[in-house]
């Protein structure tokens, strides 16, 4: 800048640029311009550009989880601060608790979190749904079949979608000489069977992961003379073995670790002429025997403590002719008998308080030819019969305020040659016959409604052993 005594040509300089030109106007105009880009281009030069805060982490991540978790949250910007919430509102960097130490988690909830810093531009909000709590369990369903003739028992699992039977490898195990009746466990972790003609109950362990079969340490267990029935009551805590020849019932408490049998004091205990079945109700408070001969069922209450069976007041109760098998309906207000050469179930309401039965109205319900089993559904809303001599199924449907019998529309159903026994999957969905004439499983969808044996589960009539006679399904939680 100066005085000048004519129009001088004035050179700029401009921080931006060394040389920005060459002005031949006024002074004070060229001046107010240089002011003007020297300040702009300082500006230019000089200023941040203002960053985003990263996102918060949570560690572990959402999801399902069976026990509480301790979530830790981060960011990868130092010198951030977190602020998070759980009840369901959105953290800012006003609001919200500051995170200091892992956030302890114990019931389902969302977690947000959001980070910011001074300067900076605040984070989104991240936001997690945890779920405390156990997971839907998963379960595995097992049949297992007494091959009569045999010796052996055979092991199967079941395609809960489908029904299907797959036998188990090495499955094909040799029990007692002619196991006639087989029970699992509540629990599921032991398979009990009673040899007839050994006088011997075989026990084994089951997997829960394969359903495979271990002989348990001290099998097989002396019982009475030629076993034809074995219990577990509901607590799986005592078995019962009905003996033929005996006329007795032996009684056994359970080890809760190995499931060996140890007979309990007072065992064996007295019951009618032949008896061909025994059998708990779902409460555990009592036990019923089938006396073939006698045409009766003995009643007993069970100790709860020690298992000792007193015979119940009225003890036995008329049945039809030779009573071959004995049930107990799943909500333990009905019992039903299986009568072989009569040809029909007799019906009975049990009194709770002292286990006495009593005859319900119309109390001889007919079936097919020999009777030799009675299976209920879970639900208790149909009955089910396994008619030896006319190759069929009864199907009934149950009246659970009288437990009078009516014939489902379609039954009998057709089955393989001599089924002896009957058994319903836990979910109700399947029913299963051993035919001990055809060495077969026949296997059929249930109508949920009306109890009807549908469309026989493809692959159906699974191969069993020599004399398939009895049959247990066992549902087991993973």
């Amino acid at each position: 800048m100066g005085t000048y005594a004519n129009n001088e040509k004035a050179i700029l300089s401009s921080p931006c640029e060394d040389n920005m030109g060459q002005f031949s106007n006024g002074v004070a105009i060229l001046l107010l311009f240089s002011l003007l880009v020297f300040v702009g281009c300082e500006t230019a030069g000089n200023k941040e550009p203002i960053s985003t805060v990263a996102v918060p982490t949570f560690n572990p991540a959402s999801g399902t989880y069976e026990s509480a978790q301790d979530v830790s949250i981060t960011t990868a910007t130092s010198g951030a601060t977190i602020r998070y919430t759980i009840d369901g509102t959105t953290p800012t960097d006003t609001s919200g608790t500051i995170y200091s130490v892992p956030v302890h988690i114990t019931e389902t909830l969302t977690l947000k979190a959001v980070a910011y810093r001074g300067g900076w531009t605040t984070s989104s909000v991240i936001s997690a749904l945890y779920t405390i709590g156990p997971h839907e369990p998963v379960y595995k369903y097992y049949a297992y079949v007494a091959n009569y003739n045999s010796n052996r028992v055979s092991a199967y699992t079941i395609d809960a979608a489908t029904g299907a039977l797959t036998a188990i490898a090495g499955s094909s195990l040799v029990v007692g000489i002619e196991p006639w009746s087989i029970a699992v466990d509540p629990s599921g972790k032991f398979v009990y069977l009673a040899n007839m003609h050994s006088n011997t109950v075989s026990a084994f362990t089951i997997d829960a992961a394969t359903g495979a079969l271990t002989a348990m340490a001290g099998s097989p267990f002396a019982t009475g003379s030629e076993p034809k029935s074995v219990a577990v009551d509901p607590s799986g805590k005592f078995a019962y073995v009905a003996n033929y020849r005996s006329n007795t019932v032996s009684a056994y408490t359970i080890d809760a670790t190995t499931g060996a049998l140890t007979a309990m004091v007072g065992s064996p205990f007295a019951v009618g002429s032949y008896p061909s079945s025994v059998a708990v109700d779902p409460s555990g408070k009592f036990a019923y025997v089938t006396n073939q001969v006698s045409d009766t069922v003995s009643a007993f209450t069970i100790n709860a403590a020690t298992g000792a069976l007193t015979a119940v007041a009225g003890s036995p109760f008329a049945t039809g002719d030779y009573p071959w098998f004995v049930a107990v309906d799943p909500s333990g207000k009905f019992a039903y008998v299986a009568n072989y050469f009569s040809n029909n179930v007799s019906a009975y309401t049990i009194n709770a308080a002292t286990g006495a039965l009593t005859a319900v109205a119309g109390w001889l319900f007919a079936t097919g030819d020999g009777p030799m089993s009675v299976a209920f559904d879970p639900s208790g809303k149909f009955a089910y019969v396994a008619n030896y001599g006319s190759g069929t199924v009864s199907a009934f449907t149950i009246n659970a305020a009288t437990g009078t019998l009516m014939a489902v529309a379609g039954s009998p159903f057709a089955v393989g040659d001599g089924p002896r026994s009957v058994a319903v999957d836990p979910s109700g969905k399947f029913a299963y016959v051993a035919n001990q004439v055809s060495d077969t499983v026949s296997a059929f969808t249930v109508n949920a409604t009306t109890g009807a044996l549908t469309a026989a589960v493809a692959g159906s009539p699974f191969a069993a052993g020599d004399g398939p006679a009895g049959i247990v399904i066992i549902c087991i939680a993973q």
